[in-house]
């Protein structure tokens, strides 16, 4: 083609798209053309306008840049923005959706950490529907105490005095500080000041608490004569810290909780143990490490202790502080519980769990997070050789599918350096990479999360109890 037809092309081009662009419809007459539009017409109007609108505009940039053919009317136009619209409402999802975790991290943090049980969805839902008596005591006809819901079966549990609920157990630390050392002393040692997920350090909520950090020890070793010399007229309270997500291991000395304990009877000062992981049973009954667990914690002298609800209690995303009861009621008046205070839902759940732990036998088989991590690799073995069938069914005859072991992690901090016997589907393709094969799980429905190792993708079987959970859709 000769430069000046190449050019005479160009510009019949122009004009059909400046022709194309006039005769827009305006944003009425979509919203006219969608209402006899079956999805469409279904929506609120309020949602249906911004539909119409991003659709109506996307039109626009599709014709004035030549990239679909020039309508011949305006009717025709608008049944464009009509599809447009229609196409972006199937797509719409929630922004928080179900995954499939496979990982290998039983409680995983970005993943929202423990499912709840049955029963304490159950009591969710039933919360949700009705009113409750959340504040508001059935006997007296009177306010009340939203802790009651669950005090009772802490203390049960764990064998302290009193204990208070929060919405994190980040919390539950911030306000045993905040009550107990604001504007004094809180003693801890070097080797204790961890930094958890999100770059979150203990000094900076210490500082925020309003309590002053004095640290004793170094790294790897803190004797008692390190606390006993550090106090004076400014200490408020000695914190011990369960550094969960790390471990220091060769030449370490600690002071045990009952030494510290000890020292904190004979110079009247509160002894604080931030737990983390909330253990609430042995762990080492299932072949796993032992975790410290609360009501050993409290037996061995420590005034309060702090844990988390959602982390190896198995329950939803809750703070707890268990203890003497003269602290527990001094951290109830203090202003921030009302800011940190969990909601009716949270507390169903706690309740519903809590009860699990008091009336089962064994917790286990009711709890999600325990009983995945108790399961033995036999098990694994065969959900594993089921979900690759399952899987076969669903990818083509490029991909290969083996049954590999596997170690998996407990998660959320709990015995990072530890790992649990697994089996994990590896996943490889000839014409792609690792990565792009984990996009493409990532991309189905329901996604799946794996993760890659030695150059593949791997979907981890710990966390996943049932092999029907990979029967997933890819999207063309």
């Amino acid at each position: 083609m000769r430069p000046a037809d190449k050019s005479g092309k160009a510009k019949a081009n122009t004009r059909a798209a400046a022709a194309a662009l006039r005769m827009l419809p305006s944003v009425d007459e979509c919203l006219r053309a969608a209402e006899s539009d079956g999805a469409l017409g279904a929506i609120g109007r309020g949602w249906r306008v911004e539909l119409l609108r991003s659709a109506l505009a996307q039109v626009r940039t599709r014709l004035a840049a030549g990239a679909c053919e020039p309508a011949e009317s305006r009717e025709r136009i608008a049944a464009l923005v009509i599809a447009q619209a229609r196409a972006a409402l199937a797509s719409d999802e929630p922004r928080l959706r179900a995954v499939v975790n496979g990982a290998g991290v039983v409680l995983h943090t970005n993943l929202g950490r423990a499912l709840l049980a049955e029963s304490a969805i159950d009591a969710i839902a039933a919360a949700a529907r009705a009113p409750v008596n959340l504040e508001y005591d059935l006997d007296s006809g009177g306010r009340g105490e939203r802790d009651t819901i669950v005090e009772g079966d802490l203390c049960a549990l764990t064998g302290a005095e009193a204990a208070t609920v929060v919405n994190n157990n980040a919390a539950a630390l911030l306000i045993a500080l905040n009550t107990l050392a604001n504007g004094r002393e809180a003693i801890v040692s070097r080797g204790e000041l961890i930094e958890i997920g999100g770059s979150f350090r203990l000094p900076e909520l210490m500082a925020q608490s309003g309590a002053r950090l004095r640290e004793v020890g170094t790294t790897n070793r803190t004797h008692p004569a390190d606390y006993v010399g550090a106090i004076g007229p400014d200490t408020a309270m000695l914190l011990k810290v369960h550094p969960s997500n790390y471990r220091i291991v060769g030449f370490t000395t600690a002071v045990e909780l009952g030494e510290l304990a000890a020292i904190g009877r004979a110079h009247r000062l509160p002894v604080a143990e931030d737990l983390g992981a909330g253990a609430m049973i042995d762990l080492s009954r299932y072949g796993l490490p032992h975790e410290p667990i609360v009501a050993e914690r409290i037996a061995a002298g420590a005034d309060l202790v702090t844990f988390s609800g959602d982390k190896l209690l198995g329950g939803p995303q809750a703070g707890i502080v268990a203890g003497r009861r003269e602290l527990i009621d001094r951290i109830r008046r203090n202003p921030l519980k009302r800011a940190l205070r969990c909601d009716k839902l949270t507390l169903a759940a706690l309740a519903a769990t809590l009860r699990i732990y008091r009336r089962e036998d064994e917790p286990a088989e009711l709890i999600p997070a325990l009983r995945m991590l108790r399961r033995n690799p036999a098990e694994l073995e065969e959900i594993a050789q089921a979900a690759r069938a399952v899987l076969a069914g669903r990818l083509d005859s490029g991909f290969g599918i083996e049954v590999i072991e596997s170690a998996a992690e407990i998660g959320s901090g709990a015995q990072p350096a530890e790992q649990i016997e697994s089996r994990a589907l590896r996943i490889t393709h000839p014409e792609r990479s690792a990565d792009a094969i984990a996009a493409m799980f990532r991309r189905a429905r329901p996604p799946v999360i794996g993760r890659i190792r030695d150059g593949a993708f791997m979907i981890d079987l710990r966390a996943i109890e049932d092999a029907s959970a990979l029967a997933v859709t890819f999207p063309p």
